[in-house]
């Protein structure tokens, strides 16, 4: 028997002219959540998506926000790369926020990709989620392909935390934050699809041309495990943030 998946509602959608205005919509964002809720937990992403709002994030504490408060989870790690790998999600991290704001250590959460048991650490990383009392707000990105964190087409809507096999087009897109696309890693521990739909809100960012064809199909096109983001549409509180680049076929 096929299952009937309803969307909850229409999405919310914000259309601005580029990169720096998609960034300070999702930073005024995060922002808002922290001075309304200082012992938000957030969800972060890494990428080139969300740089831009870690750098205002930086800014924002400059001028007062706190972070001392604040519990953090991100999305994903490498498996097989050391935190201090440059390339590693906890060095992108620190190099791109932590080191620039109050965040207190112990409340930051990243998986450990050079974990001796992955199937522990994914069961240990997903219960420390449920303990802070799950995620407030979920910053999310969008790969070609719509994967979200890194759930590639065909993961069941159902995943808690796990270990996945990275697809080509995502080795290939991430390619270029490494010195060869041979030093890519293939595997990664990620926040199932379930575990982010658990977040009270969640934010979606795309800039440029090369997401038109995944957020179009993530927005208007059937909710579908072969384009993970497509079940946003099932969630209660979702903004896409979005440059008309992106939204071009909107």
């Amino acid at each position: 028997m096929q299952t009937e998946l309803r969307k909850v509602k229409k999405l919310n959608i914000v259309i601005v002219e580029n990169f720096d205005q998609m960034s300070e919509h999702a930073a005024n964002m995060l922002r808002n959540q922290i001075l309304t809720k200082p012992d938000s937990v957030l969800g972060l992403a890494t990428g080139s998506t969300p740089l831009g709002v870690y750098r205002l994030l930086a800014e924002y504490h400059e001028m007062g926000l706190d972070f001392s408060e604040i519990t953090t989870f991100n999305l994903d790690e490498y498996i097989g790369l050391a935190a201090d790998h440059p390339a590693s999600y906890r060095y992108y991290m620190e190099e791109n926020l932590f080191s620039k704001v109050n965040a207190a250590k112990k409340n930051i959460h990243i998986p450990n990709g050079m974990a001796p048991d992955l199937e522990k650490e994914c069961e240990r990383y997903e219960l420390s989620i449920q303990n802070a009392g799950g995620i407030d707000i979920q910053i999310l990105g969008i790969g070609t392909n719509g994967h979200i964190g890194f759930n590639e087409p065909g993961t069941e809507f159902g995943t808690t935390t796990h270990v996945v096999d990275l697809t080509e087009s995502t080795i290939n897109d991430n390619a270029r934050f490494f010195e060869s696309r041979d030093d890519v890693p293939t595997q990664a521990i990620s926040m199932g699809i379930k575990s982010i739909m658990k977040a009270r809100n969640i934010v979606l960012m795309a800039n440029g041309e090369s997401k038109a064809d995944a957020i179009v199909q993530a927005v208007k096109g059937p909710v579908t495990t072969d384009l993970p983001a497509s079940v946003l549409q099932l969630h209660p509180s979702v903004t896409f943030v979005v440059d008309k680049a992106a939204a071009s076929k909107l």
